[in-house]
């Protein structure tokens, strides 16, 4: 029998030596642990994000009224790019979101900027405030779809309806798109990817995004289509009107809206196929695949059942 330098037979280890505890298997999970953890780190440690490329884009973009609709149209200004906005009806009616957006947005340095409404109960309207875009701007780089509200709130039809309202938009302006090789970047949230309780319209129309916008990207790659498809999982943000909606309801902290839209814009700017802001809602995706029993068990620390229950 051979003997190793140390007195112990080739291929064996005393009780207690380090190799006696290294089993192939065991080193080789580690092994794949090390290198999984060092790729997600890289993944988003890397930064090929440049400013300069959205000087002079034409961006047409929905919701702009409020929240991280109205944060975005400043992160656009303030990177040179020419906008049109659409808001609701009722934004348009308080008669605030045209002089106070819209003005904020000339003096951060937008070249071009215009508005028009945009109601969800019309038809006809996608069709108009697409045609407006092209007539103002001269064609579309960037459609930025930022329409459903921001918390797990309001019916089935008029979740449905709005999500119908974006997949027309969409198709009305593909083709300019098309022209440009430009981008969809479609502002979703974490109810679109991990459903929890209570939410259900709300939740059942950002899966319906995640699903369309999942099999266009398919489409529009099999047929060398190079319009890129951003899908950005957002979690609560910090405006009012989203705090009044799950107040009590959720013990989940509110995300900075500035934040979470200029990483709205840096995903778009790459063309990344998507956005998680905050970055930890990506390992939540991916547990729920993983381990579904858990990530349930983590999403219902964030709920208070009882409050849940009694505004559902």
């Amino acid at each position: 029998m051979e003997v190793g330098e140390t007195g112990v037979p080739v291929g064996q280890a005393r009780a207690g030596h380090p190799l006696s505890r290294c089993r192939p298997g065991r080193a080789m999970r580690v092994l794949l642990l090390t290198g999984l953890g060092a790729l997600f780190f890289a993944y988003y440690w890397d930064d090929n994000f440049n400013p300069a490329s959205l000087q002079g884009a034409r961006v047409l973009l929905t919701g702009a009224s409020a929240g991280v609709g109205e944060e975005l149209a400043y992160h656009y200004a303030r990177l040179g790019s020419h906008l049109v906005l659409t808001a609701h009806t009722e934004a348009l009616l308080q008669k605030l979101w045209p002089s106070q957006v819209v003005g904020n947005c000339r003096k951060l340095g937008a070249p071009k900027i215009f508005y028009i409404a945009a109601d969800m109960a019309s038809p006809e309207v996608p069709e108009r405030v697409v045609q407006f875009a092209l007539d103002k701007l001269g064609g579309l780089d960037y459609l930025v779809l930022n329409h459903l509200g921001a918390a797990p709130a309001g019916t089935r039809a008029r979740s449905a309806q709005a999500t119908r309202w974006l997949l027309q938009l969409t198709s009305l302006a593909l083709p300019s798109l098309t022209d440009s090789k430009g981008s969809l970047v479609v502002v979703s949230s974490l109810l679109g990817r991990v459903p929890t309780s209570f939410s259900s319209p709300y939740s059942a129309a950002k899966f319906a995004l995640d699903g369309f916008f999942g099999s266009l990207r398919r489409e529009l790659d099999v047929q060398d289509v190079n319009v890129a498809i951003t899908m950005c999982v957002l979690g609560l943000r910090d405006r009012a009107s989203a705090a009044e909606g799950v107040r009590g309801v959720t013990r989940a902290k509110a995300a900075p809206g500035p934040k979470a839209a200029l990483a709205v814009i840096r995903g778009g700017a790459t063309r990344a196929s998507g956005v998680f802001y905050p970055w930890r809602f990506h390992l939540l995706c991916l547990l729920r695949g993983w381990l579904p029993r858990p990530g349930a068990w983590f999403i219902r620390q964030e709920l208070n059942v009882t409050a849940a229950a009694a505004a559902a």
